[in-house]
């Protein structure tokens, strides 16, 4: 029973898009990897835009409408003394 996990950010995603993103995940894992679509299940998860980071900088929602530039920088792991 195939399961796939969608992530994307909470920007207003409408219910068609989301139903597109559905179908074209079935589509892929029926024609690629044979998967039977009827127990193939996609889960879509909207993330919060101030819960999203990337290459260790937080990504705040003002950022996002503009491009994804750099808002503020997560400590690195010497700053945290986590490895």
């Amino acid at each position: 029973m195939p399961y796939v996990n969608i992530r994307i950010t909470k920007e207003g995603a409408t219910p068609a898009q989301k139903l597109e993103l559905i179908e074209g995940a079935t589509d892929l894992l029926e024609h690629v990897l044979n998967k039977n679509p009827a127990i193939t299940f996609v889960i879509i998860d909207e993330v919060e835009t101030d819960s999203w980071g990337l290459n260790r900088l937080k990504l705040w929602p003002d950022c996002q409408r503009r491009g994804h530039r750099r808002c503020r920088r997560l400590p690195d792991r010497s700053e945290t003394g986590r490895r």
